[in-house]
């Protein structure tokens, strides 16, 4: 299947209908969710992504939830939604629990990338985090939205209180990582590498 990060951002991706339990997720997990159904064959698992972009507006993700939950109920037996909190502040959970469906435990992708309890005892309050889609769609959902392209003089604004950019990869991509350095150096950030695999991911999509 031809992934494509910019219409995973904007667009989102439309379940093929074909298994029996759907997931419910963002766009920015297209990728890893699709690489663990493969890898371990899960057939009766369907991936419908929304669009990434709403992470720069989490207020609309509950209700964009709560409309894909909608649309496809009658045509699965179950749907798991493949978000964390995201910056809902509870909201999303709350509509998952009115809808009856199960979603991720943690506060964000950062957090379940990593493994939940692994991230909270960090406790990293300067650190800025990419992952791999991020990475690649950095002007998309950083450049861009902070008017960096047009006004770099904002950076020290918006990342004076971050120390490091701290890339957690979900594959090993010696290109990625380059480009996570490139990242880092365009925010006058220190740049530390982690690699995280799938995290909690993959654990909750094996409970589903």
């Amino acid at each position: 299947m031809h992934i494509d990060d910019e219409a995973l951002t904007q667009s989102g991706m439309n379940a093929q209908e074909n298994g029996r339990i759907l997931i419910i997720g963002c766009g920015a997990l297209a990728r890893e969710i699709l690489a663990i159904i493969e890898a371990n064959g899960w057939s009766h698992l369907d991936l419908h992504c929304l669009p990434a972009i709403l992470h720069n507006t989490p207020d609309k993700i509950p209700d964009a939830v709560a409309a894909a939950v909608s649309r496809h109920r009658a045509a699965y037996s179950d749907i798991f939604v493949a978000y964390a909190d995201c910056g809902t502040g509870g909201l999303l959970q709350r509509r998952c629990a009115e809808l009856g469906v199960g979603m991720i435990a943690g506060p964000h992708c950062y957090s379940f990338f990593e493994g939940n309890d692994t991230f909270a005892a960090r406790d990293e309050m300067t650190a800025f985090y990419l992952t791999d889609f991020l990475v690649r769609q950095f002007d998309a959902f950083v450049t861009k939205p902070l008017g960096l392209d047009r006004h770099p003089e904002l950076r020290d604004m918006y990342f004076g209180n971050y120390t490091k950019l701290v890339y957690q990869a979900q594959v090993d991509d010696p290109d990625l990582t380059t480009k996570a350095q490139a990242c880092a150096e365009k925010l006058g950030l220190q740049f530390e590498r982690r690699f995280t695999g799938y995290g909690d991911l993959e654990a909750a999509l094996r409970d589903v």
